[in-house]
């Protein structure tokens, strides 16, 4: 049985870093680290539950390309079921190629491939919804599943009594017309607050909570990038935890490891405070490295940094 169905995007990203500016010309300019990585708001967030433990099912789509063959043998590597990805013929599998600075900013250039052309088939729904906890990622680059498809993805998924995870990609006030008709099934809502007030028009952490809050989302649990998190529920609980420090070096998949160490939180029982620093040790560690699974090596140690790394001050 597997702890979590990770539905969504899957992109292999391409990195380096330092980059302080792209050489004119042909020149070639000299830096430190290239990466390659399985990333996207389900790619990367698989990959770091895995690491953490969790017996996860990949559902997504890669396409039939050197970049496909390099996605699944990673995640197949950290012992991911990929019998949930699908090849497609024809079309290229997504990617991205990042650009580093020495801030951690991360300009990025985008292939949107076979994350496009995915669905999840009724066939596949006893399989794709069998796990306790659904995650979907990537709305806003799923062109085939956003909208109606993921609407009735996850009705279904909270007809059969699962927990609903939900994280999204690049909102602006545009996407709200995507995510609106999906906020009943969601139980815990996972933008950025940059995300969250595009969308909701909304421009404090409070009033963008009870935006969603009141459109029937369970919880929201926002990212505030470097001051942290915060978490808002249908019972009234609110909590704000401060994020660690850290020296950054990228913040490429942040909110995804936010994403997993929330989930494997979820998976253990975690209380809502714990959670929460869970989820940011996770983001924390791979900030401190290349890549969106950089830093997470297993559960333990997750767990040792969070008691032990220092927070900011408030």
């Amino acid at each position: 049985m597997h702890d979590v169905s990770v539905i969504g995007l899957y992109i292999l990203d391409v990195l380096g870093r330092p980059v302080d500016a792209i050489p004119p010309g042909g020149r070639v300019d000299f830096i430190e680290e290239i990466r390659l990585t399985v990333a996207g708001t389900a790619g990367g967030t698989v990959v770091d539950i895995a690491k953490m433990g969790l017996n996860c099912l990949a559902v997504g789509a890669v396409g039939d390309d050197e970049k496909a063959d390099f996605m699944l043998s990673t995640m197949q590597k950290f012992g991911i079921d990929t019998s949930g990805m699908q090849r497609l013929a024809g079309v290229p599998s997504s990617a991205t190629i990042l650009n580093i600075r020495r801030n951690g900013e991360r300009p990025a250039l985008h292939q949107r491939g076979a994350s496009d052309h995915f669905d999840v088939p009724e066939s596949a729904l006893d399989t794709v919804l069998a796990p306790p906890i659904i995650h979907l990622g990537g709305t806003g680059l799923l062109k085939k599943l956003d909208g109606e498809p993921s609407r009735r993805l996850l009705a279904e998924a909270k007809k059969r009594g699962r927990t609903v995870t939900f994280d999204l990609i690049a909102a602006t006030a545009e996407t709200i017309t995507l995510v609106e008709p999906l906020l009943p099934y969601i139980d815990y809502f996972m933008p950025s607050i940059e995300e969250a007030c595009a969308m909701s028009g909304q421009t404090t952490v409070e009033d963008a909570a009870r935006f969603f809050l009141d459109k029937g989302v369970n919880a929201c649990v926002f990212t505030l990038g470097a001051d942290g998190a915060f978490y808002a529920d249908q019972a009234g609980n609110r909590l704000t935890k401060p994020a660690y420090v850290i020296d950054v070096v990228d913040t490429t998949g942040c909110g995804d490891s936010f994403d997993a160490g929330y989930i494997v939180a979820l998976h253990h029982g975690m209380d809502l405070e714990t959670r929460l620093s869970f989820a940011q040790a996770s983001a924390a560690l791979v900030a401190t490295g290349l890549g969106s699974d950089a830093g997470i090596r297993s559960f333990d140690q997750v767990m040792d940094f969070m008691k032990t790394q220092p927070v900011k001050a408030g």
